[in-house]
């Protein structure tokens, strides 16, 4: 069987970094997800970084690991941090850790 993980496509709009996440993020893809994120932002150092999860299909508690490790390494650097539109399945695992306590999430903004 082929397991399909996520695929990541960065943008960057005036001084945000937007991370368009789509597929799916489990143990298998979250590291490469994580290491293209960092480097994208040691590279552009955004003053926000926005992870869009629109197009999640499936994300476990890796995922919640990922967003949560991101926002860590986004304090770090002073950058605030956003999620954008995350799927049911995405809104699923971050509502049940209880993790929009202390992440913005957005729902249909540019």
């Amino acid at each position: 069987m082929l397991h399909k993980t996520a695929d990541v496509k960065f943008t960057k709009e005036s001084s945000t970094l937007t991370a368009h996440i789509e597929g799916e993020i489990d143990h298998h893809g979250a590291a490469t997800v994580r290491r293209l994120i960092d480097t994208e932002i040691a590279e552009t150092l955004p003053e926000t970084l926005c992870l869009d999860l629109s197009g999640v299909r499936f994300m476990d508690s890796s995922g919640l690991g990922l967003i949560l490790g991101r926002y860590n390494n986004a304090a770090k650097f002073g950058i605030s941090f956003t999620v954008k539109d995350p799927s049911p399945s995405a809104k699923r695992i971050i509502s049940a850790a209880g993790a929009e306590r202390i992440i913005k999430i957005v729902y249909g903004e540019n």
